[in-house]
């Protein structure tokens, strides 16, 4: 049976030590003047900056951007309750899952080749795609061009274990952040 392709960008399902994710987040800040539309999936990068309150502002993450985590939901918009994305050129609040040990299950975008299972354990990075203005979900995938047993943003730990999934292309795969911001050395 082939793998349906349906891009979601990065799901959170559990922790490193098999626990299940317990729905922790924090709360981020995207500022009107960031032009890229966000969704819920997208991983997100520290922007460097806050707003008023203090609370941290994030952007959409690319290929060798050094991650934060992913999106799982956005702070309800009064004038457009029903918005489930973040309108590029908008302020809006997001929440983030962050913590360096969450694994996210994602799909592989099978450009140049679909991932082997002697990929697995192996790092990749992420490739940006459309998110969907009607889901609201991301269009985020693994790189599958980009697999290397040297240093990117994911580390495959596994092919997600359901009847609708196999290896080959647009698998589904158990994933931890590698280049996380809280896992970095740099100013400890």
């Amino acid at each position: 049976m082939a793998n349906s392709d349906s891009p979601f960008g990065l799901r959170p399902v559990k922790h490193l030590d098999g626990s299940p994710w317990n729905g922790a987040v924090n709360k981020y800040y995207i500022p009107a003047t960031d032009q890229t539309a966000v969704f819920v999936g997208d991983a997100v990068k520290l922007a460097g900056s806050a707003d008023a309150n203090g609370v941290p502002t994030v952007a959409q993450a690319a290929a060798g951007d050094t991650l934060l985590g992913a999106v799982v939901s956005f702070e309800p918009d009064s004038d457009n309750p029903t918005l489930n994305y973040r309108p590029a050129s908008t302020a809006r609040y997001c929440y983030v899952c962050d913590a360096p040990d969450v694994i996210f299950e994602v799909q592989e975008d099978s450009v140049g080749g679909a991932l082997a299972a002697a990929d697995i354990g192996n790092n990749v990075d992420l490739v940006v795609g459309s998110g969907s203005t009607t889901t609201g979900q991301s269009g985020m995938e693994l790189d599958s061009s980009s697999k290397t047993t040297s240093t990117a943003q994911m580390r495959i730990l596994r092919l997600v274990q359901r009847e609708d999934n196999e290896i080959g292309t647009n698998a589904k795969y158990e994933c931890l952040i590698n280049e996380h911001v809280f896992k970095t050395t740099t100013g400890t």
